[in-house]
């Protein structure tokens, strides 16, 4: 279970950065695929920095609510919990 929870938390982000940069590309002219592609990663690195900062926050202030919103948001509930042992 923490291979698939670690891997949502990775393919979630990037999938939201993508659909964001795509919805801002909406009306602009960026004919050129390296720019997409660096707003792409611009664009999930920041998604996915704010929602784990503030699904820190949560945790360190004991706020529950938030804490499950950034997780679901980041494509998981809670951080994975790495025991060491390979699946």
């Amino acid at each position: 279970m923490n291979l698939l929870a670690s891997l949502m938390r990775t393919v979630v982000p990037i999938v939201a950065g993508l659909l964001i940069s795509l919805a801002a590309r909406v009306g602009l002219h960026l004919n050129d695929a390296t720019a997409t592609a660096y707003t792409t990663a611009a664009v999930t690195a920041a998604y996915y920095a704010l929602w784990r900062a503030l699904e820190e926050l949560a945790g360190r202030i004991g706020w529950e609510p938030l804490r499950t919103l950034a997780g679901l948001l980041l494509g998981w509930a809670k951080p994975p919990q790495y025991d060491g042992k390979q699946a």
